[in-house]
């Protein structure tokens, strides 16, 4: 049997992590074992107890160090742990449990090396800052790494394990979504792009990518690709 790993990066999702948990299903058809692997990135709240009690893999950081380091050691624990398969999923409910499989599929059947999920196509109702914020990262994505995406700043996302031991991950927070392309790029790596639905409430709107922070992600991209 095939082990997937799903990779939820958390902090201070106390309000809905139990429910993110509850919904993930056990198993992919009947041939993929499901693991969930929450990254308690340094919480001030109840995540990482709560995440605990709901038959969960906790990792703690003691500290906020931010996205990109939160995907780095979940992806050093799939590896050590010899799964087959690493999906990220958003800790605050944005994504649908059914995109799992949507994000997985792909690398069973076309044998690709990483899928991104893209809002763009099924979300029409998607806030126009988030749009405004998501076309720029695109930009900056074509710009500094020569490849194109419509979502970059996903967090849905599926690799094969054999991927992640290439893809050197050294941004610490939200510029990874980018940087991961930077890493495709570098190592010539197939990706597909499926898309997926999103789900928009007052509090997943409170989370993710802000406007304000775009030129602080802009220079330290420019910092990773040159430096």
């Amino acid at each position: 049997m095939k082990k997937l790993l799903i990779v939820i990066p958390a902090f201070n999702e106390e309000k809905v992590i139990k429910t993110v948990l509850n919904n993930i299903p056990k198993k992919i058809q009947s041939s993929i074992s499901v693991d969930r692997l929450v990254i308690d990135d340094g919480s001030t709240d109840k995540t990482g107890i709560i995440s605990s009690r709901s038959n969960t893999i906790v990792v703690r950081h003691f500290i906020n160090r931010g996205l990109g380091a939160a995907l780095a050691t979940g992806f050093k624990y799939a590896i050590i742990h010899n799964y087959d398969f690493v999906v990220t999923f958003d800790a605050d409910g944005q994504h649908s449990i059914y995109d799992i499989k949507t994000v997985l599929m792909p690398l069973l059947k076309q044998k690709v090396d990483v899928v991104i999920g893209t809002r763009i196509y099924k979300n029409s109702s998607m806030p126009m800052i988030r749009k405004i914020v998501n076309y720029f990262s695109n930009f900056v994505t074509l710009l500094l790494f020569n490849i194109w995406t419509t979502d970059s700043q996903s967090g849905l996302r599926a690799f094969t394990v054999e991927s992640l031991r290439k893809i050197k991950i050294r941004s610490q927070r939200m510029e990874v979504s980018s940087e991961i392309y930077k890493e495709i790029s570098r190592l010539k790596l197939s990706f597909t792009e499926v898309p997926i639905q999103s789900i928009y409430t007052r509090y997943s709107l409170q989370k993710g990518q802000k406007i304000s922070n775009a030129p602080n992600v802009f220079w330290k991209l420019l910092l990773n690709k040159f430096g």
